[in-house]
């Protein structure tokens, strides 16, 4: 003979197995349920006594954070290498606009191509497209910004775009 204690605090007993049995089918009592057996001195879960430990299902476990994202071939998907090239390229040609930023800013917009074309043939395999997207736009900026500067200093500058020829 068994008492349990139910989910509205209320003791019920006696019980016998085939009850309790019946009950865990119903879903009236669970694993958690606290149960006295008789001869036994204190309080256990259901679940902890041999005689029902068989009737639950195992706990399933539980999920502790993200997972990283796995393709349907059973792959991690990887950041693409071409995408964050294309992104640092993108930053540089920004910093470096005025000396040495359009090779950067050239880099930069070929990478960031390379890798958007890629993560989007191979999402399977791929992610990054917005670190692709962003050394688009910091490429192209740079770029443009380098190009602006230039022509911005040979137009107030119009002396230094002479050159004079000297015959001998």
């Amino acid at each position: 003979m068994y008492k349990i204690i139910g989910a509205d605090g209320r003791e019920y007993s006696p019980a016998t197995a085939d009850q309790l049995r019946r009950w865990i089918t119903e879903g009236r009592a669970n694993a958690q349920t606290p149960t006295l057996a008789a001869g036994v001195p204190d309080w256990r879960p259901l679940g902890a006594i041999p005689e029902f430990a068989g009737q639950f299902a195992p706990p399933t476990p539980q999920v502790i954070g993200p997972w990283p994202a796995i393709s349907p071939a059973g792959l991690r998907r990887r950041t693409n290498f071409f995408a964050v090239a294309g992104l640092i390229c993108g930053i540089l040609s920004l910093t470096c606009c005025c000396c040495c930023g359009a090779p950067f800013s050239f880099l930069g917009l070929i990478c960031s191509l390379i890798g958007w074309s890629q993560i989007n043939r191979y999402p399977e395999l791929y992610e990054g497209r917005a670190l692709a997207v962003a050394g688009l736009i910091l490429s192209a900026v740079g770029l443009l910004l380098g190009f602006g500067l230039t022509l911005l200093q040979f137009v107030l500058h119009p002396g230094r775009l002479e050159w004079q020829f000297r015959s001998f």
